[in-house]
């Protein structure tokens, strides 16, 4: 099943309708599925009516529980991949305004209460200085404003003790000269203050640390249902819960060679120290 990026996402009321095909062709009803995947009648019910996204797994048990064919498995499949995916382009967010952006995250942030962020090419900005920020923003023509003022914003979540942050930065994200030198010491600094907050590990992997796999890109989990990629092109978002497990499984081999603590400070002292020589 071939698609375009811009139909991640689109498909739920499709699978729906699908779905709700493949029940009447088979003959049985709602509360007899409901059965068969061992869920409530109200659970199918919503599936079938697009009121709740189904995971990969609701999907099989349903396509199962009709005893769909082979070419029919497939096809829904892909179709409910299709439907807990997302793609968002980075072109379309610059057309609707970065700021936009801005607030659905920090929308996301306050509906979440766990965060693990692999950083490996640039400091989020939950973390950063303002002349970071600002930086971070200048290839990007317009006025960036509302933006800064946003991320700036969202930078209060840190401070919320019922949510917990993990961030692992890799050494080309800490020391990526994004600004000046004496402006890059003071964004360590920074960093190396934020490791003192009870609610926030802060986790470095120096250039000489042999990391499990290859690392690709940089990705955040929101709790255990949500994980997002950024590429150079825009952001992939994904809901179905295997794949948050396979970046949760990334995320914890880096978890266990990070410094973190007092070695993580010393560490970005001396980086800090670098920049001011």
């Amino acid at each position: 099943m071939t698609f375009d990026p811009e139909q991640l996402g689109q498909s739920g009321p499709e699978l729906a309708a699908a779905l709700r095909e493949l029940r009447r062709r088979s003959g049985l009803s709602g509360d007899r599925i409901a059965r068969r995947m061992n869920a409530s009648q109200s659970k199918v019910s919503r599936i079938e009516n697009g009121k709740v996204r189904p995971s990969m797994v609701d999907v099989e048990q349903y396509l199962k529980a009709v005893d769909a064919p082979a070419p029919i498995i497939a096809e829904i499949t892909a179709l409910a991949r299709i439907a807990s995916t997302e793609w968002q382009d980075a072109r379309g967010l610059r057309r609707k305004g970065l700021d936009k952006k801005q607030l659905e995250l920090a929308g996301l942030e306050q509906s979440s209460n766990e965060f693990r962020f692999f950083l490996l090419s640039m400091i989020t900005g939950l973390l950063s200085t303002p002349e970071y920020i600002r930086a971070s923003l200048a290839h990007i023509p317009g006025d960036h404003s509302k933006a800064i003022a946003r991320k700036l914003e969202r930078q209060d979540i840190l401070y919320n003790r019922a949510k917990r942050f993990t961030f692992i930065l890799t050494e080309q994200a800490v020391r990526n000269p994004l600004v000046g030198g004496q402006a890059m010491a003071v964004q360590l600094d920074r960093l190396a203050s934020l490791t003192h907050l009870p609610n926030v590990r802060l986790g470095i992997i120096p250039l000489t640390t042999r990391v499990p796999g290859n690392p690709l890109n940089t990705f955040t989990i929101y709790d255990q249902r949500i994980a997002t990629a950024e590429l150079s092109a825009g952001v992939m978002v994904f809901r179905d819960a295997r794949d948050v497990q396979t970046y949760a499984d990334e995320f914890a081999g880096y978890d266990s060679c990070a410094l973190f603590g007092e070695p993580a400070r010393n560490q970005l002292s001396e980086w800090a120290a670098d920049f001011r020589s």
